[in-house]
This record gives structure tokens, C-alpha cells and sequence, in this order.
């Protein structure tokens, strides 16, 4: 049994404020590798034999190697394909939520709306597609309470450890560290047993993928950069994608 976890800043237990991720604060990544810890230790004593993990936001670069739990294993997203099931830590809500801590879907700068076939998702939606494509389900996600509820909308009953909860978008009020840590350690344990019963996200294909900027010159900058898509609004691109078979199929 190999568990894949991704991890992200945003829903990780004592961030609370936007400065906190922006400036990559020592805290907040400490907070980062206690969060995945928990999620490894709880994966392994649920009856994992093995655990993938992530860095996953802004490109990686925020784990603190030293304080990872030495059996987790450092990868990319690609082995998701060789997992069981997918945990996601520190997840944030898709761009839109309402009060959602920090919600965005991959840039809040640039991304305004993201959809597959018509429907909204957010990061968690693409990493759900991207494992579904192999027969794979995200079976358990840490975050703010928004995040929680997206994930059990989208996948129905899996686990969730609600580490926090936001005020407006750029403050959350959090669980103490300790509690957040055993919160995320029991869903986690508890979560290895749906990997095969919990259902994957399979999407429809040909899959029209859409983006709507914030912006039209970052809907100007997208059809330059890429020769596949369709304008098909001042602000939204679209293309259509035959087979998902990597993650940057879902990406425009």
C-alpha cells in the first residue's frame, strides 16, 4: 500500500495570515513538516507500506529536509501512479469560496475561474483528475474548513482534519499546534483503509479544460504562450484534452 501526499502552505495548522506564507515564514514551514509528519505517521500505522510526500507549493523548495520524517519518501507529482490513494496537507479552497482561507486556484494574481467540462475545481480537483485518470482517489485532505468541505463535495466520504478557520480571506483563527497534529494523524490513519473504497474522480474525455483571467492581457498572454488554445471570451481560453495522462494536461 503506497500513500501519496501532497502538501501545500496555505492550509497548514498556525499559518494565519497572508504575510505568514507570502514571506515563507519559519514557523509557518516548521508547521509544514509537523503537519506531513503527522500525516506520515498516521498513513504508516494505518497499514501504509509506504509514503510519497510532496512539496507542493510555489514550486517546492519549503520542506526543512532535517525535520521530514526520515521513511517518507521526497518525490514529484508523476509518481502519484504509483500510489493507492492521495492525502493532501495544507490544502486550500479553489478560488471563489467564501470564507476560505487564502482561496486561489494556482495563481490568485492571474486565475480567476478554472473548470473541466463545465464544472469548477480547484488544486485539489486537478491532483483528483490527474490520480482518477489512473484509477486513484484522494481519500483525505488537512486545511481550513472550506478546504474540508470541498473535498468531501467533490470525493463524498473521505476524511478531513479541519486545522483552522478563516475570518474574511486573509486571517484564520487556528487549532493549537498540538491538537491540529493529532487531528490530522487519526484522519490520516483512519484514511489508508478507503483507498479502495473510496471512488475516483474519473473525468469525461475528450475534457475541455477553461480558464478565465482576472485580466485580458493574461488571457493575451495565454493564447501566446500556447498554440492549442480557443479564446472564447475577452478574459477566457479553453482547449480540449483527448487523454489525461500527466498532470500539465489539466493546466493552461
Amino acid at each position: 500500500m503506497t500513500i501519496f501526499i501532497e502538501t501545500d502552505l496555505e492550509g497548514i495548522s498556525g499559518v494565519s495570515s497572508m504575510d505568514m506564507v507570502a514571506n515563507s515564514d519559519r514557523y509557518a514551514l516548521e508547521r509544514l513538516m509537523a503537519d506531513t509528519n503527522a500525516a506520515v505517521r498516521g498513513a504508516l500505522d494505518g497499514g501504509a507500506d509506504r509514503v510519497l510526500v510532496l512539496d507542493g507549493h510555489g514550486g517546492g523548495h519549503n520542506f526543512i529536509p532535517e525535520l521530514l520524517d526520515p521513511r517518507a519518501e521526497v518525490t514529484g507529482i508523476g509518481p502519484v501512479k504509483e500510489s493507492d490513494a492521495c492525502f493532501v496537507i495544507g490544502a486550500h479552497a479553489m478560488a471563489g469560496t467564501q470564507n476560505a482561507f487564502l482561496d486561489h486556484t494556482q495563481s490568485s494574481v492571474s486565475w480567476h475561474d478554472y473548470r473541466i467540462n463545465g464544472r469548477r475545481y480547484g488544486e485539489m480537483g486537478q491532483l483528483a483528475a490527474y490520480a482518477g485518470a489512473y484509477g486513484i482517489p484522494v481519500v483525505m485532505a488537512s486545511g481550513d474548513f472550506a478546504a474540508c468541505a470541498e473535498l468531501r463535495e467533490m470525493m463524498g466520504n473521505v476524511e478531513t482534519a479541519p486545522v483552522k478557520t478563516a475570518v474574511g480571506r486573509n486571517r484564520a483563527v487556528c487549532l493549537p499546534d498540538g491538537e491540529a497534529e493529532e487531528l490530522i494523524y487519526a484522519a490520516a490513519r483512519r484514511a489508508v483503509s478507503l483507498a479502495r473504497t473510496v471512488r475516483p474522480l474519473r473525468i469525461l474525455t475528450p475534457a475541455v479544460v477553461e480558464v478565465e483571467f482576472n485580466r485580458t492581457d493574461y488571457a493575451d498572454a495565454a493564447m501566446e504562450r500556447r498554440g492549442d488554445l480557443e479564446r472564447i471570451a475577452p478574459r477566457t481560453v479553453r482547449r480540449v484534452v483527448n487523454e489525461i495522462r500527466e498532470y500539465g494536461d489539466l493546466l493552461i
